[in-house]
């Protein structure tokens, strides 16, 4: 690992002796001549020479040796990571052949215009394939399928559920090949008869079948509004969809569920009915990685030594699996070498490396002496002139490549029949390499922990080494009555990137499965026996800020009606919010007399009128009433809904 020499005192020798005329000035102003060849100067730069050697020398003690005791104790830098977004792949038009888009095309944000922009790599390939309808069946609740086929070839009006629809009535349509990862277009001539749903929220769940069962299909546009009139629907099938026989038809089926109404929500109170329908594939979606693909890179010969180094041209090294393919040119042709974390479980004939990311640097294994004398090797060592290439490996990460949604936009790698492609989602999980700094204060806690979690703070650290990735992550003691006795409760705080608007939406900022389940799993391995685990993300205290300010004279009060709505956001943002920009404080409760102080720095805003707080229900949308004060429990963060702030001036 290579550690940058620290440098305490940044002055040299010119400097030592320009401070040093300058005091002169001040202290002792008869004396003028301060040419070099006046022998007060001389001996000034004889001081400053030495103490220019002086400080070349504390730049090296004591901290020098402290990175060293670093690299003794095995702790290296954190290398940084990619962000990583689901992007979808729009065909032109539909095509009678599979579209295949290979792993490692390229994709780039548009570029701004200072910087460069943001590049994306596929990581796995996409087929997108071709379907059309071929059944159309439905499922009464607790009753058998029925094969409604024959009605839509005829153009028949056929209801969608039954005649009083039910929670559970299902809706199928078999699809002509099983399209996992694609994106389907279902084009329906649908029409309700009387009172029917509301059609910006209808209760309707559209489903795939996979090989583990029914699994939710993403909605990107409903025109039917809920079947209560002719449009199209597009729809995203989850991967693993998977042909299937359903009433005796062997298809890949698509079904539309009717589900459940929540609270206030309206329900169907006729069935609607299908006259035609018509599906056909779009696109596809795959995963992409902010990192650029670097292949056949020549790294030199093999010196035939044990321990021998090579480092690659580009760094950091993203993480990949392999992160790094690396090969020798042996009798035979080319031969793969396995990257492994340390050679502790080498042996001689195991063709292991190392890989440090954040420098990119190579080992083979070394030559070690046993207590015995004899020399053990770790690792086998290339033969003598071998030549050595990076077969393939991938360079990037860091926070830039967060990127908002709708942003990734750019198709730099050809791929026929592709007219765009676009992320549906921010890209998330980007976090910049660890510095010095943050290794020295890591340190002491990694030395303490000894890989246990015993105190709070020890678990806070691994939590975060477990997903460096999060954007904050904090614990705090298990309520007895909630978790039980000795109950320790993580919550995690997931990387959100705002959308364009600046907004951040409340689904952003729960934490997936995924996340959850890497965390749980690194900690129950390090907690000590009897201690409970609770991992999750915070309580969400939604607010709602009604304001009324006053704007000088002449200045447009819609411009400052935005700016005050974007201070309060600001705020109030749980990441980046508070009073030091680094996320609102757990606990800490909201106080309208520290938002009369924001939206008075508001530029345009000469007196801020009112201020009240409203809590609020981000799911329910309900709000409660007005206060000065909402207090937050200790692992609550607030989340800003829906703000009104009323702006007066020359126009109203």
């Amino acid at each position: 690992m290579a550690l940058p020499s620290p440098n305490l005192d940044d002055r040299r020798f010119q400097q030592f002796v320009d401070d040093a005329k300058r005091f002169i000035q001040r202290r002792a102003p008869e004396w003028t001549d301060h040419n070099v060849s006046d022998p007060g100067i001389t001996l000034v730069e004889t001081v400053a020479h030495i103490a220019d050697q002086i400080v070349y020398r504390l730049n090296r003690v004591p901290e020098k040796n402290q990175l060293a005791f670093l690299d003794l104790a095995g702790i290296t830098l954190f290398p940084p990571s990619a962000a990583r977004a689901e992007v979808t792949f729009r065909l032109s038009a539909p095509q009678e052949e599979p579209v295949r888009v290979p792993p490692g095309t390229e994709l780039a944000t548009s570029r701004p215009e200072k910087g460069d922009a943001v590049v994306f790599a596929t990581e796995r390939p996409l087929t997108i394939v071709p379907c059309e309808l071929r059944h159309l069946a439905v499922h009464h609740h607790g009753e058998a399928v029925t094969d409604r086929t024959a009605d839509l070839a005829e153009g028949v009006d056929s209801r969608c559920f039954a005649q009083t629809p039910a929670p559970g009535d299902c809706l199928l349509f078999g699809l002509s090949a099983a399209v996992p990862h694609c994106t389907v277009v279902l084009d329906l001539d649908s029409r309700v008869d009387g009172v029917g749903v509301d059609p910006r929220q209808p209760p309707l769940a559209w489903e795939a079948w996979t090989e583990d069962g029914w699994a939710e299909c993403g909605v990107e546009e409903d025109g039917t509004g809920g079947l209560n009139r002719p449009g199209h629907l597009i729809l995203h099938v989850p991967g693993g969809h998977a042909r299937s026989r359903t009433g005796g038809r062997l298809a890949g089926w698509l079904r539309c569920r009717v589900t459940e109404p929540a609270p206030d929500q309206p329900f169907y109170a006729a069935s609607p009915t299908l006259r035609s329908a018509e599906a056909y594939t779009i696109g596809g979606t795959t995963p992409a990685v902010h990192a650029e693909t670097v292949h056949d890179e020549a790294l030199g010969e093999a010196t035939g030594l044990p321990g021998q180094r090579l480092t690659l041209a580009r760094r950091p090294v993203v993480a990949d699996d392999p992160p790094v393919l690396l090969q020798t040119a042996e009798e035979g042709g080319w031969t793969d070498w396995e990257v492994v974390p340390d050679f502790a479980s080498s042996r001689p004939y195991d063709r292991h490396v190392t890989l440090d990311a954040t420098t990119g640097t190579i080992a083979f294994g070394p030559a070690v002496r046993e207590p015995d004398g004899t020399l053990r090797q770790y690792g086998m060592v290339p033969p003598k002139g071998a030549v050595i290439r990076a077969r393939r490996y991938r360079t990037g990460g860091g926070r830039a490549g967060n990127v908002a949604r709708g942003t990734i936009r750019v198709l730099r790698t050809s791929v026929p029949y592709v007219s765009e492609v676009v992320n549906r989602e921010a890209a998330r999980g980007g976090v910049d390499g660890e510095t010095v700094e943050e290794a020295r204060l890591r340190a002491p806690i990694t030395l303490r922990a000894q890989e246990r979690a015993v105190t709070l703070r020890d678990y806070e650290e691994l939590a975060r080494r477990a997903a460096p990735d999060t954007a904050r992550i904090t614990c705090l003691e298990g309520d007895r009555d909630e978790h039980g006795a000795y109950a320790v409760r993580v919550l995690v705080v997931p990387q959100a990137v705002p959308d364009p608007d600046g907004r951040l939406r409340f689904e952003q900022l729960v934490p997936d499965d995924a996340l959850l389940s890497r965390i749980t799993r690194h900690l129950d391995e390090r907690r000590p026996i009897g201690t409970r685990l609770a991992v999750g993300p915070p309580y969400y205290q939604g607010v709602t800020v009604v304001a009324t300010v006053h704007a000088f004279r002449g200045t447009d009060t819609d411009r400052v009606r935005r700016e005050t709505h974007d201070a309060l956001h600001r705020h109030l943002d749980p990441l980046t919010g508070g009073v030091d920009g680094r996320g609102w404080p757990f606990g800490r409760p909201i106080q309208a007399g520290e938002l009369f102080a924001v939206l008075q720095r508001v530029p345009g805003v000469e007196l801020v009128d009112r201020v009240t707080l409203h809590p609020a229900d981000p799911i329910s949308g309900k709000r409660g009433e007005g206060t000065d004060r909402v207090d937050l429990r200790a692992e609550a963060l607030p989340f800003s809904f829906d703000h009104r702030v009323r702006v007066i001036g020359d126009d109203t």
